[in-house]
């Protein structure tokens, strides 16, 4: 549950992205207590020291644990990567994971499908289709159709069940914030029905509405496209970076 409780348990580092809402997703389903810590990819908050020792690859989101369950060297528990902190969370809380093993890696392959394709490929629509300095129909095109791709193979797996592993799970979580931003991607929800009904379904939860509302207002209508932002997020300085890559990815 939201709150700025400096003795909550989980240190939330965030910002309002679809990485960032899963994870927000998944806590506010769990209830529980956490604190947020604004992490403002576009003035490079993730580039800092602090940030970098917390989540080598910086990028959001990022949580350190006080009260794991287990020993740890540092005492809490640092985790980076949305869909190990997804796997993590929903394991020591014993909920939106099935306890035996075949449904358990049922659940986790949609997740690594989600950090894996519809992430990365809805992320570079995304940079082409709205970031790019200039029109390049090829790239846009491209992972325009992949999306499209993407959202079939949801649709599918969709036709028989509420929710792609059954029961609602943290596979749901995960896609749900990229299907948030369709539009973004070109992608017309009515021509998939089963996925469109469950979009629906899952936008009327309270605890996704919650996510969603998280740092509502700290992203302006165009703050990714001021100077400073393009700089940051897609400049030609990659040492910062680490990997070389531009964060298209956290949009």
């Amino acid at each position: 549950m939201l709150g700025d409780n400096p003795k909550a348990a989980i240190d939330f580092y965030y910002w309002p992205t679809p990485n960032g809402w899963k994870v927000a997703i998944l806590l506010e389903e769990l209830g529980l207590e956490y604190r947020v810590i604004p992490v403002n990819i576009a003035m490079g908050d993730q580039f800092t020291a602090a940030f970098t020792r917390l989540s080598p690859n910086q990028k959001i989101p990022a949580i350190y644990d006080h009260q794991p369950g287990f020993r740890s060297a540092e005492g809490g528990f640092p985790l980076f990567e949305s869909g190990a902190i997804l796997a993590y969370l929903a394991e020591k809380v014993g909920q939106f994971i099935p306890d035996d093993p075949s449904g358990r890696w049922q659940c986790l392959q949609w997740v690594f499908w989600q950090v894996g394709g519809l992430g990365p490929m809805g992320g570079q629509a995304h940079h082409f289709r709205r970031y790019a300095s200039q029109d390049i129909p090829y790239a846009r095109d491209r992972y325009t159709k992949e999306c499209q791709r993407l959202y079939a193979v949801l649709n599918r797996q969709l036709q028989d069940r509420p929710y792609l592993c059954g029961d609602y799970s943290i596979a749901d979580m995960a896609c749900i914030p990229w299907i948030y931003r369709h539009e973004w991607q070109g992608i017309d929800l009515a021509q998939y029905p089963q996925l469109h009904g469950w979009y629906d379904t899952l936008m009327a939860r309270e605890a996704v509405q919650a996510a969603f509302a998280l740092g509502e207002g700290w992203r302006g209508e165009n703050d990714f496209q001021s100077d400073v932002a393009r700089e940051v997020l897609f400049g030609s300085d990659r040492n910062r970076a680490g990997d070389g890559q531009t964060e298209e990815e956290e949009k």
